[in-house]
């Protein structure tokens, strides 16, 4: 009965012809996205690695110079963009690519791709993640609005419940049939995918376990879909009312839910403005060391300490530049203001995260957003991860630069010039970003939240199938 069921379910969607039209479309637009995908990957992969490169070797050949002007001269930290971002783009279009790196401040990440773009970039991108999260719900709800709507509308209802099956099994022929169209499409972008990025170099290592567990998660959130279509499509009589009410369902899932969930986050939790910002790091940074002023009171008690601690009367007689271990103290100083600061707007997006899990409950859609960005490393998560790497490594690089002044000449010898091979001591930059099992254990809040949605759904078609 079920594998009956299916196959004439099945072959009724084959012979209708605004089916066959739109799962061509499904599949031309995938293949489209992907390899529009693919190219901005490598373009961005090579773009990646010559700015790396090109970056280190000015620094390494800054020749004799002091440290201290190498510090304000500064280099950039370059983001990389791993290979699933191929998939899902997430936040990586408007988080900014390179973070300058400069003695006595932190900088945001700049040079985004959406700056860069026109006002045609607001109606959306051709990418994976928008066929996946948006096209493909719409094609469930095309292909399952009418399955049971249609037996009441020909009177073969009737006949149906005459032959003594169950209703059970006829229902899950009719789940199968939409199911197995919907696994196709999404494991054909998936597997062309996972083959064309195996083949790529790029500095990301490809994970094939990653895509997998993208894959079952995008699996879930259609499973869903379709147990909603088709619960709706059992309670209702016409089939027009069907697919104006799944319709509806996906716009208010696609669309409203996330763009509230958006608003409420930040209304109980707004972030500071960046005037607001700038000035609130400014006032903490004047009550504490600066490095550049020898006459203030917090330098003058700084070296007192520092008198005392070596046992000696006069800042000439320290075994070191007296000049370059106070910037070196301020520049800890600055660090502290900034850690405070970058911190509070950390913990505002930890909350707002909390909100948006909170509200996840309203719509699969939102679990499955944030998990799918979350397993492509284009999150927010990641990019804060990725600025707090950028930040540990201007530290310790400013700390290299100052630790070189003090200890190779004397108080007031500002005329001290480094070695020309100096420069190429300092390590380069790396970023690792959170492995699999480290992003699962963040975000299995979202799972949980997913798994909730299947069991609910499924337990509704169920009860609404004995009904029948």
């Amino acid at each position: 009965m079920i594998a009956k069921t299916c196959i004439k379910e099945l072959k009724e969607l084959m012979r209708d012809g605004r089916i066959r039209t739109a799962f061509l479309i499904v599949i031309v637009l995938l293949g489209v996205a992907i390899w529009i995908s693919a190219r901005q990957y490598q373009s961005i992969n090579e773009q990646y690695q010559s700015a790396k490169t090109t970056e280190r070797s000015v620094w390494d050949d800054q020749g004799e110079k002091n440290p201290h002007s190498a510090a304000h001269y500064g280099t950039y930290a370059f983001k990389p963009k791993y290979p699933l971002s191929l998939l899902d783009q997430g936040v990586d279009k408007y988080a900014g690519s390179s973070i300058f790196l400069e003695a006595h401040k932190r900088n945001e990440a700049q040079f985004s791709v959406a700056a860069d773009q026109t006002g045609l970039a607001r109606f959306g991108d051709l990418t994976p993640d928008f066929i996946l999260l948006f096209i493909i719900p719409l094609f469930i709800i095309l292909l399952g609005y009418n399955s049971f709507t249609k037996e009441r509308e020909m009177g073969t209802l009737t006949l149906l419940k005459s032959l003594g099956a169950p209703s059970w099994k006829w229902a899950l022929g009719k789940w199968l049939a939409l199911f197995f169209p919907i696994l196709a499409i999404t494991a054909l972008l998936f597997f062309l995918a996972g083959i064309l990025l195996s083949n790529l170099q790029d500095f990301g290592v490809f994970n094939w376990t990653s895509l997998l567990m993208m894959f079952v998660v995008y699996i879930g959130y259609y499973v869903a879909f379709i147990n909603i279509v088709l619960f709706i499509s059992l309670k209702v009589k016409k089939s027009g009312i069907a697919l104006v009410l799944s319709l509806s369902i996906w716009i208010l899932a696609c669309l409203v839910a996330p763009k509230a969930a958006s608003n409420i986050a930040e209304a109980k939790h707004p972030y500071p403005t960046r005037q607001e910002f700038a000035a609130n790091v400014l006032k903490d940074k004047q009550e504490g060391l600066d490095g550049h002023d020898p006459w203030s009171k917090e330098s003058k008690l700084l070296e007192q300490k520092v008198l005392a601690e070596y046992g000696v009367d006069s800042i000439h007689k320290l075994p070191f530049n007296f000049d370059g271990y106070r910037m070196q103290k301020g520049e800890e100083h600055e660090a502290e203001v900034y850690l405070k600061h970058y911190n509070y707007l950390k913990e505002q997006f930890s909350e707002q995260s909390k909100v948006y899990k909170g509200l996840a409950m309203i719509s699969p859609y939102l679990p499955t957003r944030f998990m799918s960005m979350a397993i492509a490393q284009t999150d927010y998560n990641t990019h804060w991860d990725f600025a707090d790497a950028a930040e540990t490594y201007r530290i310790a690089t400013q700390k290299f630069l100052n630790d070189n002044f003090a200890q190779n000449s004397t108080y007031g010898e500002w005329s001290y010039r480094a070695d020309a091979d100096f420069w190429k001591q300092l390590p380069v930059f790396e970023y690792d970003p959170p492995e699999l099992k480290t992003i699962l254990a963040q975000n299995s809040s979202n799972l949980w939240i997913l798994a909730i949605w299947l069991a609910v759904s499924f337990s509704l078609l169920l009860l609404t199938t004995k009904n029948i």
